[in-house]
């Protein structure tokens, strides 16, 4: 039995998102997100920020060309990918910085100014 593990750019569309790794840290002001992006495009990369929720959506391509060449293994992920998560604050939307170097996305969220003030719990 002989199985065809290339695999096209329509049938990335179909096939099931990859999930995507990320940290999240937390200063006084601003929340954090790192995630490695490695091979994927800019242009491949698609950034929503809510006051209470991020989404990253991607596609990482294959740099093969089924046509041309025999695969052997195909171990990496190749194809779309997206990662939501719910922030442990509210941030600002407005104010929010996405980058890319070195194939790592570091998103940095600024806070609300009043997630930033201290809530006494007991008094």
């Amino acid at each position: 039995m002989q199985i065809d593990f290339r695999k096209s750019e329509e049938q990335f569309m179909t096939a099931p998102e990859g999930q995507l790794a990320i940290d999240v840290s937390e200063s006084a002001h601003e929340i954090r997100i790192f995630a490695f992006v490695g091979g994927v495009q800019p242009d491949d990369l698609d950034i929503h920020v809510t006051h209470d929720l991020v989404t990253v959506r991607g596609m990482r391509r294959a740099p093969h060309q089924p046509d041309r060449e025999t695969l052997h293994f195909e171990e990496c992920f190749w194809g779309t990918f997206s990662r939501s998560v719910i922030l442990p604050h509210h941030v600002d939307p407005a104010k929010a910085k996405a980058e890319v170097e070195l194939g790592l996305l570091t998103l940095t969220l600024p806070k609300t100014s009043d997630e930033m003030q201290v809530q006494p719990i007991f008094s």
